[in-house]
């Protein structure tokens, strides 16, 4: 439920509130706007009778959360989550994101080199795999410690969050001490014991959306982490699996509006591992953004035949410097920029 406090209301009475709520039980969520204070309270609502909070000064009214996931939904939080991820950069606001970098981390001087090369063409933050989780055992697994500090050198070299994904519980403190932003895989999407892990860390998480996955139980997994009290999510569709073999994944471009309208967390579309070809991540890319995302994550790589990782998906440096310029003619159309 949702408690909505009077304009003027104390931070004394507010805490009151929050205090009486949690001796029934609840977790509260104060979330404060420029006009009212609201505090999104989580719990059984059947230990506690309703006129009892109602009657407590400050309180104007109280609302029901219908949705299943109570603190990613917007009946909660009506303005958009702008998520602070770090070196100036944010996602969620009128400056689109761009995450762009090769697949997996493959050695000091090549990854540097890609990172100088996206950076010069607008992106803004640093992606990149040191722990890869991938479909065969036999297949280049990332180089887990060293690629973290690789990414991290890089991140400082030019002032750019880093983002990079956690596979294990056990490796949750390792990435966190290293990256800006913690990805969790689509394989991992409802991992939870790995969700309520990272929501227990103090650092941005990027959740993409599982093979198969409905928007709602996208948006659970979401709440895993934000009930930990990690309230930096951002949601990522990177296509889901369908009868369809065309592509890599299918992009449901449509879970952009849909997603937007029942959550008030940022979303990036990630094209590269929606089709799982150059030659379509760049059209993807911009019906993404088109249709309201706030920015994109994308693969780049120099030589993609000789990459460790997802060659066939990555767009080689002139090919992702013209997506940008086309990017930015979009981005203004919608009254955004990169």
């Amino acid at each position: 439920m949702i408690i909505i406090m009077h304009d003027n209301a104390k931070k004394s009475e507010i805490a009151a509130v929050e205090e009486r709520l949690a001796k029934f039980g609840f977790q509260t969520h104060p979330i404060y706007g420029e006009k009212k204070t609201v505090i999104g309270a989580i719990g059984d609502k059947r230990q506690i009778r309703m006129s009892e909070i109602l009657l407590m000064s400050g309180v104007e009214n109280i609302v029901p959360i219908m949705r299943p996931y109570k603190l990613a939904s917007k009946e909660l939080k009506k303005e958009k989550s702008v998520i602070d991820v770090g070196h100036g950069v944010t996602i969620g606001g009128n400056k689109l994101a761009v995450l762009a970098g090769p697949c997996a981390v493959e050695g000091r001087e090549h990854f540097l080199r890609m990172a100088r090369i996206v950076k010069a063409e607008g992106a803004n933050i640093l992606r990149g795999g040191a722990f890869k989780p991938r479909t065969s055992p036999y297949a280049f697994g990332g180089l887990e410690g060293e690629g973290l500090k690789i990414m991290r050198e890089a991140g400082d070299e030019l002032d750019m969050p880093i983002c990079t994904e956690v596979m294990d519980t056990r490796d949750v403190e390792l990435v966190a001490s290293y990256a800006d932003i913690i990805q969790i895989g689509a394989r991992n999407m409802q991992n939870f014991k790995l969700l309520r892990e990272v929501g227990k860390t103090n650092k941005p998480i990027f959740l993409k959306r599982g093979l198969a996955s409905t928007i709602d139980e996208w948006l659970m997994a979401a709440e895993y982490i934000m009930s930990e009290g990690n309230d930096n999510v951002i949601l990522c569709e990177r296509g889901i699996r369908t009868y369809e073999t065309s592509t890599r994944n299918t992009f449901d471009v449509s879970a952009i509006p849909v997603t937007q309208e029942l959550t008030h967390l940022p979303i990036i579309a990630d094209p590269s591992h929606a089709t799982g070809n150059y030659k379509y991540v760049a059209p993807v890319a911009k019906a993404g953004i088109a249709a309201g995302a706030d920015g994109i994550m994308v693969e780049v790589h120099d030589c993609p035949e000789c990459a460790e990782s997802d060659g066939p998906q990555s767009l080689k440096p002139e090919k992702f410097a013209d997506l940008m310029a086309d990017l930015k003619k979009i981005a203004a159309a919608i009254g955004k920029e990169i």
